[in-house]
């Protein structure tokens, strides 16, 4: 009797091992269907934002952004929502600064990778929210020429 009652607790550790491991890889797997997803509504480009600028040089998030239509969507790359985490709407971003990131900043960066700053909502009475994005030189060029290429803004904005 005791046998069998050693055995069995071996048999529910083995199976617990057994789910464990099962959501481990489910959850490795689902990054990259992700991904897939997301791309398929228009091309993916690896794209850093800064989400806290409380210490110089920290705050950045990696992540993937994508055009659609009149917004660029950022995602996080280490979630599993299909929801953006920040939009910029073409017609109320302006990008007011470019550079190469500090040494400190460097770290957290995709290899590459130039800052830029931008305001959004350019036009309203506080001024704009700023915001620091971090994308390939490649990246950046059609970033710049997707913002030109938006429909003329009325005069004042």
């Amino acid at each position: 009797m005791l046998g069998f009652a050693v055995m069995h607790g071996w048999l529910a550790v083995l199976v617990v091992v057994v789910l464990v491991a099962l959501l481990a890889a489910a959850a490795l797997i689902a990054l990259p269907l992700r991904r897939r997803v997301l791309a398929r509504d228009g091309g993916l480009f690896e794209c850093s934002v800064r989400l806290k600028t409380a210490t110089p040089g920290a705050g950045w998030v990696l992540g993937m952004a994508r055009y659609n239509a009149e917004m660029l969507e950022w995602f996080r790359f280490f979630s599993y929502s299909t929801r953006p985490r920040a939009s910029f709407l073409r017609n109320e971003v302006r990008v007011v600064n470019s550079r190469e990131p500090d040494p400190v900043e460097a770290v957290a960066l995709y290899a590459g990778q130039q800052v830029v700053e931008l305001v959004e909502h350019v036009g309203s009475a506080s001024g704009g929210q700023t915001w620091e994005i971090a994308m390939a030189t490649d990246s950046l060029t059609g970033f710049l020429s997707w913002l030109e290429a938006a429909p003329p803004r009325p005069p004042g904005l």
